[in-house]
This record gives structure tokens, sequence and C-alpha cells, in this order.
């Protein structure tokens, strides 16, 4: 099972940017299409941007045109670029595969505050 570790999170003001980090345990290329969730407290899970094998990206209407979402094969890295950052940005943030899900990390936190 491969494990997923978010870093990256914190605490800004409105207008900051973050990047989000996440590695995997093993290659990515086998995980197909990765993507960035999100969850805010009382929400459920939503994914928020997508990116597959070939850098072919996706967004959530809620980030289009402020988050960007790369991936680096060679280092089983996936990225989340977050620029103009709004408190209802404000969620713990999970990656893991859209394809072949795998168990849930613990997440980063991202706290925006106006």
């Amino acid at each position: 099972q491969v494990q997923l570790v978010e870093s990256g999170g914190g605490s800004v003001q409105a207008g900051a940017s973050l990047r989000l980090s996440c590695v995997a345990s093993r290659s990515i290329g086998s995980l197909a299409t990765m993507g960035w969730y999100r969850q805010a407290p009382g929400e459920q899970r939503d994914l928020v941007a997508r990116v597959t094998v070939t850098g072919r990206t996706n967004y959530a209407d809620s980030v289009k045109g402020r988050f960007t979402i790369f991936r680096d094969n060679a280092k089983n890295m996936v990225y989340l670029q977050m620029n103009s950052l709004k408190p209802e940005d404000t969620a713990v943030y999970y990656c893991n595969s859209v394809d072949y899900p795998a168990g849930w990390g613990k997440g980063t936190l991202v706290t925006v505050s106006s």
C-alpha cells in the first residue's frame, strides 16, 4: 500500500501564497492521475485539482486561476501552488491517486485569515 505524506501548510493572510508538497512511498506513475483534495471543518472532502501522468490538469471552479497542480514523477512528488489565498480556502489538504485511491495521509492544514 502506497504511503502519502503531505506538507507545506500553514497560517497565512488572505492574498498570500503557499506551496503544498506530497511525497509517495513508491512510483506515482503507477498511480496515474493524482489529485489534491481538501476538507473544511464540517464539510466533505472535495477534489480541487488533478494532474494526469502526462501533465494535463483540471481544477475546481473555486480554485481555477489561483491554484496550480504539478508533479515530478521521477521524485514521486505532487505539488499544489496556491496563490491569492482566500479565507474559504481554509481546510486540511490531502493528496491521493484519483484513479487508484490509496489510504489517506494525515493531510496538511491551511488556514487563511482575512
